[in-house]
């Protein structure tokens, strides 16, 4: 949320105040690439959800600026809420839904080789889950930009995205917890060497040993 709405909009905010709207155009999407380029830096790799914010928002910027629209430039929020709702949608009926990769990269969560059929499922309903979010977020997106003036619009789909976020993470974990102790499922930390860090970290999995035995009294 930070690095994809967060950082750009509160550069946007700050430069259009002090210089002018499309230097703050220019200093948000640049903010992006420095979190892109900062990212590849320290862990190598970049998100693939940031590299579709940060396209279609130099797409969008390039064109508000060119055309003198800055509708061009609000446009970017409802398509690039739509983009995410295409990936994780593609995903879900996959044997990789979206989520179960997110959830390896940002919360460590490794799983066995052979996955739990309980478990996959999780992951798709879930990554179907976050598809239906972020079509609720292009849908209201779409409304308040033909509803609302600029300067309300920006505020309103920050506060929007970040509060419908934190919801539907909260759901998530409650919906993992109970769906991991329905499966009998066991969780524990432990600590693994980090290629790049050069020391211990630690990582949440499922241990491959005993990860689909039904816990007993």
């Amino acid at each position: 949320m930070a690095e994809s709405v967060g950082l750009p909009f509160g550069a946007y905010i700050v430069v259009t105040d002090v210089v002018s709207p499309d230097a703050g155009l220019l200093a948000g999407t640049a903010v992006v690439w420095l979190l892109i380029a900062i990212r590849k830096i320290v862990s190598g790799s970049v998100s693939s959800l940031l590299m579709i914010s940060a396209l279609v928002l130099t797409v969008q910027t390039v064109v508000a600026i060119s055309t003198g629209y800055m509708w061009m430039f609000q446009l970017q929020f409802p398509l690039a809420n739509l983009a995410m709702c295409v990936v994780f949608a593609r995903t879900a009926p996959t044997g990789k839904p979206l989520v179960a990769q997110l959830a390896e990269e940002v919360v460590a969560l490794k799983q066995p080789d052979t996955h739990h059929p309980g478990l996959h499922r999780f992951f798709q309903g879930v990554t179907w889950f976050w598809a239906g979010l972020f079509l609720l977020l292009t849908l209201g997106m779409s409304f308040m930009m033909v509803t609302e003036p600029y300067k309300l619009f920006m505020l309103l789909s920050s506060a929007v995205t970040i509060g419908l976020t934190l919801v539907g993470a909260a759901i998530c974990v409650v919906w993992f917890l109970a769906v991991v102790r329905r499966l009998g499922l066991r969780l524990r930390f432990s600590a693994v060497l980090s290629p790049r860090a050069q020391g211990p970290r630690t990582r949440l999995y499922v241990p491959s040993a005993w990860t689909y035995r039904a816990l007993r009294a």
